[in-house]
């Protein structure tokens, strides 16, 4: 990097990137740069390079692929997406290299973005590493799974390694050392870290950050075969022919095709792909039924929120939380009863004695609910995968549960919940990693406390694959490593406490159910 231009440029074997000098802290910025880009046509399928010549502008990261987005129910974005962005501190050079953070974000995989709306940088990048965003396909053209050489499924995933080789190969000429990477997500970017875990073979990465989410909860479906032909008919175009179908999507706008999946029954998401002989397969078996992962040499660092269901049981409303039954609901999605009505009886009224006693179910009180929802989508899934990781020789892993509730609580601001309510709700803890653009004002000096204490963790972390290589004043205690007869976790507030196998009660309850009724595990029995 040449720091004696105004503004720096970075020369690479793919082409050369004139950057931004940040306002707010010792960085530089390369943003919105192609890592691929989508093929016309066929822009349900791969994508391919991309080439230019000069010196290319990198200076926007407001791109976002198509999809209606969380904030304000909006339909945007444009398919020109797949770009990353990297933020590098000054100190970084090809004689000096920095270990590098590349985060994945969340969104169900069906919306989402990768820029600083979200994501700022400053927190992490004074700490002395790069850190890395990147966008990736969502909904129907990232997520449709149709049994064919064409559309084999889960392109947004082969997007996300695309980016993946693309930092591997250049990150280099940024002053980042491609030795230390570090790849990070949270909820369903996290179930993407995992799921790479499980499949993805090349080395394109050393460090695994995973927060609240794993392929073993609600992430993986069944694909709907017929899901061009719904969305053709909802956009007046009849067929039965589903190649006819996606002939006429691929040249539909990409804002009318979101806004046919917003507004039909369709589902997209991730899937189990059928195999076929020279297509790009990624995903042929689900994570569940496999006894380890592919990457073994790997450090993790995992973890969970307090209160992951908080936020989603507090906005329900008062006549539909009454009348909906969470524990028959959760039974049916994890397990496959069949024709064992009786069995699935017995299920019901023993689940629902665990978690509500002799309580009805009254919107008064929905803490057995937040329990039971939490402890089947967070935290059971969670607490299976780190035996997995130690079952697959996993040796550095290290667990935590966050628990601070401040005015940067990220999903309930979100929701328009009050901090002082609740524990930490599902990805609260996003407030105290990035430099969200809409809480610059939000400094009091317990929630930045967290601030320094979490970048200060994660960091290290990325750094030495030990998120505290010696006590601090920040963070005065050594975190002990999960082994195979211990699952010692920190936990994150404004006082560190170190604590052993939390939820320890629950998760035996649940442990138990699998094992009485695990032969009709959904997952196992569809595979």
């Amino acid at each position: 990097m040449d720091l004696k231009l105004p503004r720096p440029i970075v020369h690479t074997p793919v082409g050369s990137y004139r950057g931004l000098r940040a306002q707010d802290g010792n960085y530089s910025m390369f943003l919105g740069i192609p890592y691929a880009r989508v093929d016309p046509d066929n822009v349900f399928g791969p994508p391919i390079p991309h080439k230019f010549e000069g010196i290319y502008e990198a200076v926007d990261d407001t791109s976002r692929c198509p999809q209606c987005e969380e904030f304000y129910n909006t339909i945007t974005g444009t398919l020109d997406c797949l770009h990353v962005n990297i933020h590098v501190p000054n100190s970084a050079t090809i004689d000096n290299p920095l270990p590098v953070m590349i985060y994945i974000f969340g969104g169900k995989f069906n919306f989402g973005f990768a820029d600083r709306f979200i994501y700022g940088p400053r927190f992490l990048v004074r700490h002395d590493i790069i850190f890395i965003t990147f966008n990736y396909r969502l909904g129907p053209y990232g997520f449709f799974c149709l049994n064919t050489s064409k559309v084999p499924g889960n392109q947004g995933l082969k997007d996300q390694v695309q980016a993946l080789r693309w930092i591997k190969k250049n990150i280099r000429y940024f002053g980042g050392d491609d030795s230390k990477i570090t790849l990070e997500g949270n909820s369903a970017g996290s179930a993407s870290v995992d799921i790479h875990l499980h499949f993805l073979q090349e080395p394109l990465y050393n460090r695994v950050i995973l927060q609240s989410g794993v392929t073993i909860h609600r992430v993986l479906s069944d694909p709907d075969l017929d899901a061009p032909l719904k969305l053709a008919k909802h956009l007046n175009y009849t067929t039965n022919d589903v190649n006819d179908a996606l002939s006429f999507l691929n040249k539909i706008d990409p804002l009318k095709l979101i806004a046919a999946t917003r507004d039909s029954s369709v589902i997209v998401g991730p899937c189990i792909e059928k195999h076929f002989e020279g297509a790009d397969n990624y995903i042929t078996k689900h994570p569940a039924s496999l006894n380890t992962v592919t990457r073994k040499d790997v450090d993790v660092l995992i973890g969970i929120n307090n209160d992951e269901a908080y936020a989603k049981m507090t906005i329900i409303e008062k006549d539909e939380y009454e009348k909906t039954d969470f524990v028959s609901e959760i039974l049916g999605y994890f397990f496959e009863f069949q024709n064992k009505i009786k069995l699935l009886d017995e299920m019901k009224e023993i689940v629902r004695l665990f978690y509500y006693g002799d309580d009805v179910q009254r919107a008064d009180n929905k803490r057995p609910a937040m329990n039971l929802y939490a402890d089947f989508n967070f935290y059971s899934p969670i607490f299976r995968t780190v035996r997995k990781y130690l079952d697959s020789d996993v040796e550095n892993m290290y667990f935590y549960m966050f628990s601070y509730s401040g005015e940067r609580a990220f999903d309930k601001d979100l929701h328009k919940i009050s901090y002082t309510k609740g524990g930490a709700a599902h990805a609260d803890e996003l407030g105290y990693l990035f430099d969200i653009s809409y809480m610059k004002n939000r400094t009091r000096d317990e929630d930045m406390l967290i601030v320094e204490r979490m970048t200060e963790l994660w960091t290290n972390f990325a750094k030495y694959g030990n998120p505290t290589p010696k006590p601090s004043k920040l963070i005065p205690l050594q975190w002990p490593r999960v082994t195979q007869d211990k699952l010692p976790y920190l936990e994150i507030n404004t006082e560190l406490r170190l604590g052993s196998r939390p939820m320890h009660e629950r998760m035996s309850f649940i442990d138990l159910l699998y094992k009485h009724i695990g032969h009709y595990r959904r997952w196992i029995s569809k595979d």
